[in-house]
């Protein structure tokens, strides 16, 4: 009976799961518009991305994507965990206005920020109030700081998130260990970094993977705040291969960056588990 409620979510998950990944893999060898027999291609490609320049923007935009994600939400979430890890009037309150974000849509969300950067919406409107106003812009058709507005954007919604992780780990965290620790004459930074974060390693492992894989995958508040723009400024590899397998219908170009964005997540994730259990060792 427990291998038949086993198998069946196990063969639901290969129907819908690992089998279009697979045809995913095979369609990136090929040239196929969706229509008639695909054409093989072997590694071309995978050459042709090699020489594509947007997808050379599109491959920096998210390194810098994922440092930038990645170190602030994972930042903010922790401080913002630790002040509010403690019991006081409206702290509750505090913790769900913080978490309230990501009860909407990432296109919800891209949507707000998209009126917020407006010329005369609340982020010129603020600067120009505290006598700013050479630093107005058109945050979202400015090329050079266009990517890092939509960072902004995604950061202020994943922070709660990440803020919630480390409220369960400090949850966990022995007092004892802390108590003794300021008896000894340790300040709280040394009891915080010598005692707190080495029983967090468990959630830091879960924060790096969810923070990774969200990076890797940002699509809904980049395709609704800027879709790529402008001038491919703010194209991720997800942007492109939606533009290029659904918009253009190139299926077997974008199957090839599909890949390549399984490729670094694999990548990222097992280089980080390997460390972890060494260090552990």
């Amino acid at each position: 009976m427990v291998w038949l409620f086993l198998l069946v979510p196990l063969a639901a998950e290969v129907f819908w799961v690992f089998w279009p990944a697979l045809n995913s893999f095979s369609l990136s060898f090929t040239r196929w518009n969706g229509i008639g027999a695909a054409e093989p291609v072997g590694f071309g490609n995978y050459v042709d991305l090699w020489n594509d320049p947007v997808f050379r923007t599109a491959l920096r935009n998210n390194v810098i994507w994922v440092i930038g994600f990645g170190g602030l939400s994972v930042l903010g979430g922790l401080i913002l965990a630790v002040l509010l890890n403690r019991p006081g009037r409206g702290i509750g309150i505090y913790r769900s206005a913080i978490y309230l974000p990501m009860v909407f849509s990432l296109a919800v969300t891209g949507l707000f920020w998209r009126v917020m950067y407006s010329p005369a919406g609340l982020v010129n409107t603020t600067l120009a109030a505290l006598g700013l106003e050479s630093w107005e812009r058109q945050w979202l058709a400015d090329p050079d700081v266009a990517l890092y507005a939509v960072l902004i954007a995604a950061v202020w919604r994943q922070v709660g998130y990440i803020m919630v992780l480390y409220l369960a780990g400090l949850k966990g965290v022995d007092p004892a260990l802390e108590e003794a620790a300021a008896m000894d004459g340790a300040n709280r930074r040394q009891r915080f970094f010598s005692i707190v974060m080495p029983q967090l390693k468990g959630v830091n492992a879960v924060v790096f993977a969810v923070t990774v894989i969200d990076s890797l995958r940002t699509f809904d508040i980049v395709w609704a705040m800027t879709r790529g723009g402008p001038y491919n400024s703010t194209q991720l590899l997800s942007t492109y291969m939606f533009e290029q397998g659904f918009t253009l219908v190139n299926l077997g170009y974008g199957s090839a960056i599909a890949v390549v964005i399984f490729a670094l997540a694999i990548v990222f994730i097992i280089s980080y588990l390997v460390r972890s259990i060494r260090q552990e060792d």
